[in-house]
């Protein structure tokens, strides 16, 4: 086990750094020895005391600048929320993600504000984490195809785009999957926002893929095709006939239904 000023002086090197508990033990004790377990907590007690760490939630520290001891407690938690996330998301799941849902796509649109719900789609993990007031959400996805229930993760993760936020990576639906999923009811607690999906349409119609529209069609999102169809007949027609023709393809026109939960 280090001393208390050798432990002090590796934490100094951490900062900025989102450390969990057993980070912080490992620094520690790199050795693990079992004789010094019932140590490891009085430790951490004494870095918080002295402020070499700063809590954001249950096991959860960051080595603080010297300015964050001037941000309350939900100040700092957003400051550090993209690192936060992606914590998590390397500890869970690695490199086999994509953020999913609306706030995927307000990432497009470059709207980087931290969400109080984000979906991080995956192959195997179903999991919520509640970071007061935040909540990130790891879960899988299920489709058809061929009549078949299939996990989506395989068919939908090679459809991904890289955002760089604040200098951190991170994997998000691109933006045509982005946009189905955006008009999705069961991932938006508030309800539709038809301005960014009739923005996103105005904006990025020319540039969208219909060919992977066609692709995604396939095996999920009958209902967003539908809503976006209608959103797109007054303002792209080119979209509108293929939002339509994807409907037809799959069976899946719901005639009355297109802006049903706006």
């Amino acid at each position: 086990m280090l001393s208390f000023n050798n432990i002090v002086n590796k934490m100094w090197k951490k900062w900025w750094k989102i450390l969990f508990k057993k980070d912080i033990f490992e620094i520690i004790d790199p050795e693990c020895k079992p004789q010094y377990a019932t140590q490891l907590n009085k430790v951490v007690y004494q870095l918080k005391a002295q402020g070499i760490i700063l809590s954001l939630k249950a096991w959860v520290y960051i080595v603080p600048t010297p300015e964050d001891a001037e941000f309350n407690s939900v100040d700092l938690l957003e400051k550090y929320y993209l690192k936060l996330l992606k914590k998590y998301i390397s500890f869970y799941v690695w490199s086999q993600y994509y953020i999913s849902g609306s706030k995927s796509l307000e990432f497009h649109l470059r709207d980087y504000s931290v969400p109080q719900k984000i979906y991080v789609v995956n192959r195997t993990l179903s999991k919520k984490i509640q970071v007061w007031p935040y909540e990130i959400v790891f879960k899988t996805l299920s489709g058809k195809y061929q009549w078949k229930k299939i996990n989506l993760y395989a068919k939908l993760s090679a459809m991904v785009s890289t955002v760089s936020i604040e200098g951190i990576d991170f994997k998000i639906a691109c933006l045509e999957l982005a946009l189905l999923e955006a008009a999705l009811v069961s991932d938006n607690e508030n309800g539709l926002s038809f301005a960014i999906l009739n923005k996103t349409i105005k904006k990025y119609g020319k540039v969208l893929s219909h060919e992977k529209f066609y692709e995604i069609g396939k095996y999920k999102y009958a209902m967003s095709f539908n809503r976006l169809k209608e959103i797109a007949r007054p303002v792209n027609h080119d979209l509108y006939e293929v939002f339509l023709d994807v409907i037809k393809k799959n069976g899946n026109l719901f005639i009355g239904e297109g802006l049903r939960g706006f």
